[in-house]
């Protein structure tokens, strides 16, 4: 049986194919700002091959009253059920785990890369630093397909305007594709880019999430930067 139980509360559409999904917060359920859970669907509906569990960062701060997740929707029972079955539906959640978590040493810039829905667990410490005062200093990529692509866009250039500590570098890499209008950056993340935010790319402590590919090319221009393996900490989104 799961650690805790909860309740769906409520769910929105966050961007394209995207939904956000609101629990309520078990007694005794704590974690740190990056961290991750495993939830399952106590009473499913439909079973198919994929499993009633899936893992999701938790994009909520912990300092707000409930959980939430986001996630891309994909044609399976587990996210029909989230997607469109009844609230108040019964789920598991076994975590918090994960080490993905802002270091203590404030004295060096954190920067966080992010890929699509790779954004949760920086939502989440953005937030958390904002609420908290943190002296750190915060440089965030966040790279997107389009703006429709993009949960969160909103939320993080107002986390942006409350906290002077905090710096969103957004980029489109498909914007010719997009029926909004951008005039932020475009194109990959890419040294040049960092370069042009950052200077000193030997100074920080990076944190990646994003798909697979994104998550192992970034890895491997830290790496060419000379950057240190234990300054360079990751998760990849599969999307499943």
């Amino acid at each position: 049986m799961p650690a805790f139980e909860t309740r769906l509360l409520r769910r929105e559409l966050v961007a394209e194919r995207t939904m956000a999904f609101w629990f309520a917060r078990p007694e005794g359920f704590s974690y740190e700002a990056g961290q991750y859970a495993n939830w399952s669907l106590l009473e499913p509906a439909e079973f198919d091959g994929f499993g009633p569990t899936r893992t999701f960062t938790i994009a909520s701060a912990p300092h707000e009253p409930e959980l939430m997740v986001a996630s891309r929707m994909r044609d399976t029972a587990f996210k029909r059920l989230l997607g469109s079955g009844p609230l108040g539906c019964r789920i598991g959640v076994d975590g918090p785990e994960g080490q993905m978590t802002l270091d203590q040493d404030a004295s060096r810039p954190a920067v966080f890369i992010a890929g699509g829905i790779g954004i949760t667990p920086f939502f989440s410490m953005a937030k958390h630093a904002a609420h908290a005062r943190l002296p750190h200093r915060i440089h965030l990529f966040y790279s997107n397909r389009r703006p429709e692509d993009a949960p969160f866009l909103e939320e993080l250039r107002a986390l942006e305007r409350a906290n002077p500590r905090f710096r969103l570098i957004a980029t489109m890499t498909q914007v010719e594709n997009s029926k909004r209008s951008w005039s932020g950056q475009t194109g990959q993340i890419d040294k040049a880019m960092l370069e042009r935010h950052l200077g000193d790319l030997k100074a920080p402590i990076y944190y990646l999430a994003g798909p697979p590919g994104m998550a192992m090319g970034m890895q491997v221009l830290l790496d060419g930067l000379g950057c240190a393996e234990e300054d360079v900490r990751g998760e990849e989104f599969y999307g499943y």
